[in-house]
């Protein structure tokens, strides 16, 4: 087998080619980082700013400029806790709820091709592996801390 870093190394590689075209959606040119605080906010319900910076490990300043960009172009909206006034909540407008969808028919479109290059038994394999893989990341002392910086 090969080295496991490479292999790592090579699979982000591939997913990265997503990052230069990730998506273009609605007549938006989405990054892969925009992509995903859509899918975050999409899939929780009116996050705070703070846990979906967190939830990407992302820090606040960064991922504050991400959140300017995706307001202008009027995919994001940005209100105050009715509950603490300190605090700003996250939620698509219709328009980012129709970007976020398209984002994920073209993910998924993509995954699929992939997949079709196997049989059930591999992609169940790899689906599997890739959900015990998370679990034990997800454990790990070096995982899923905010970087330093």
């Amino acid at each position: 087998m090969e080295n496991v870093r490479e292999l790592f190394q090579t699979m982000t590689r591939r997913f990265g080619f997503l990052n230069k075209n990730c998506c273009s959606a609605g007549g938006f040119d989405i990054s892969l980082v925009q992509s995903h605080i859509l899918y975050e906010i999409d899939h929780r319900h009116r996050p705070s700013i703070q846990l979906v910076a967190e939830g990407l490990g992302t820090d606040i300043t960064t991922f504050s400029r991400q959140i300017q960009s995706l307001i202008k172009m009027n995919l994001v909206k940005k209100d105050p806790d009715p509950n603490d006034r300190r605090v700003f909540v996250l939620s698509l407008t219709t328009e980012g709820k129709y970007v976020a969808a398209m984002i994920d028919q073209q993910m998924n479109a993509y995954l699929s091709e992939v997949f079709s290059h196997m049989n059930e038994f591999e992609k169940d394999t790899v689906l599997r592996s890739i959900q015990l893989l998370n679990d034990a990341m997800a454990k790990s002392s070096q995982c899923c801390t905010t970087p330093p910086g």
